[in-house]
């Protein structure tokens, strides 16, 4: 597309084509704002190309609610597979078709005056008003000790993963115990792969609970409508990583004992390379006790709510662990082991370099409250727990959307006086 001067212009320019920026430019238009929707890549690129083929919702269908769109499907209480959630997100784009421009990417964004400015591979723009609706997760983490691995293992991110079948005969090592480091440790191990998975700290939920899916239970509880203000952690629950479960095959527990008592190698979390030998923490019975604990205490709050509320549940036993790890801890020989691929799935880090704006911490994150910057204009949308935790999911970004379009409104009406 081939931009001539004068340099085109928007009230509301938003970065970034997923369900958050969709969300934005939906009531941008309810509102009477012109806006524009920027994209890197081709909207919903997430969804469609870094998701691995058998990605399915953790939470169940009935918590999909974009602005002016929910789900009505057959299946509330189901898990949208990949597909679904695809052909859900492109009908949500259809049901009002927002002004994008896909394959457009901003590579420099900056308050000068009363305008952004913004620098792009289809030209400058400029802007009264900006939202960053790019996500928190932009640059995959690979540690600095995979230089030390050798050259003939296959390593891979968990964006780069998509099926068994993509992976050489032989043994697969995980990195990382978080909701993809699991779900992808599942997904093997029901294809009949054999996995090592290093277990990390993250908790665990379990997926039903006298007789309701524990999100039901939650969200009646109100936890979705906690604010990251009135949190115990306050900012700290930014960084918390999310209880592994999964909504596969109409949703159940990852039990990682489990999987042990069925052949998987479980062992602590990754501390030293050295070539073809690994070695990890003597902390794998801590991290399963741990996530196990965290399950319980959730299901203690549920009885207490229940007992609270007088309501009539069903009653089911408590969870008895059916693995314990043994006491020994020996180094992994990769060659010995037979392991010819590994996955890491430790997370990503935020990528801000191109936005030159006074926004952030030291550590790089945006300074927001709800979205809402300290840069009069620039706005964050989309990010986890950007106000509860569901901001960085369907749950809520409605919620957060509609809270930016007040602002975005009130910001335009002071501009026109």
């Amino acid at each position: 597309m081939n931009y001539s001067s004068p340099t085109p212009h928007h009230e509301v320019i938003i970065i970034g084509g997923g369900q958050a920026g969709l969300s934005a430019a939906w009531h941008c238009r309810e509102a009477g704002l012109d806006h524009l929707v920027l994209e890197r890549h081709e909207r919903f690129h997430a969804w469609k190309h870094q998701r691995w083929d058998s990605f399915c919702l953790v939470t169940p269908n009935w918590q999909c609610q974009l602005p002016g769109y929910n789900y009505n499907g057959p299946e509330p209480h189901g898990f949208m597979v990949k597909s679904d959630i695809i052909d859900f997100v492109e009908a949500y784009a259809e049901s009002f078709a927002p002004p994008i421009l896909e394959h457009v990417e901003v590579t420099s964004l900056s308050p000068e005056g009363e305008k952004f400015q913004l620098t792009t591979s289809a030209g400058p723009f400029t802007a009264n008003q900006v939202v960053i609706a790019t996500g928190g997760y932009h640059i995959p983490i690979t540690p600095r000790m995979a230089e030390r691995l050798p050259p003939s293992l296959l390593q891979l991110h968990a964006n780069e993963y998509r099926n068994p079948e993509q992976l050489p005969p032989g043994r697969t090592l995980i990195i990382g115990t978080g909701q993809s480091g699991c779900q992808i440790a599942e997904d093997l191990h029901l294809a009949g792969r054999q996995v090592h998975l290093a277990v990390g700290s993250a908790p665990r939920v379990a997926r039903f609970y006298r007789g309701r899916d524990i999100v039901d239970w939650l969200q009646d509880m109100g936890h979705y409508d906690i604010p990251v203000t009135a949190h115990p952690m306050q900012e700290g629950v930014r960084g918390k990583a999310n209880h592994y479960v999964t909504g596969r095959d109409g949703g159940r527990d990852i039990d990682l004992r489990r999987f042990a008592a069925q052949g998987m190698a479980l062992h602590g979390h990754l501390t030293e390379v050295d070539g073809p030998i690994l070695k990890f923490a003597p902390d794998l019975a801590e991290n399963l006790d741990r996530a196990d604990a965290v399950s319980e205490r959730i299901k203690d709050s549920i009885d207490a709510y229940i007992e609270a509320e007088r309501l009539t549940a069903p009653t089911e036993p408590r969870y008895v662990p059916v693995w314990q790890p043994p006491d020994q801890n020996p180094p992994l020989d990769l060659a010995a082991a037979g392991i010819t691929s590994l996955i890491w799935c430790v997370g990503y880090r935020p990528d801000y370099a191109w936005v030159h704006a006074p926004a952030f911490t030291g550590a790089g994150q945006p300074v927001h409250l709800r979205g809402v910057t300290p840069v009069p204009g620039l706005y964050f949308l989309g990010l986890p727990w950007l106000h509860t935790w569901g901001s960085g999911r369907f749950a809520a970004i409605a919620r957060d959307a509609e809270h930016l379009a007040t602002h975005m409104i009130t910001y335009a009406m002071a501009e026109k006086v």
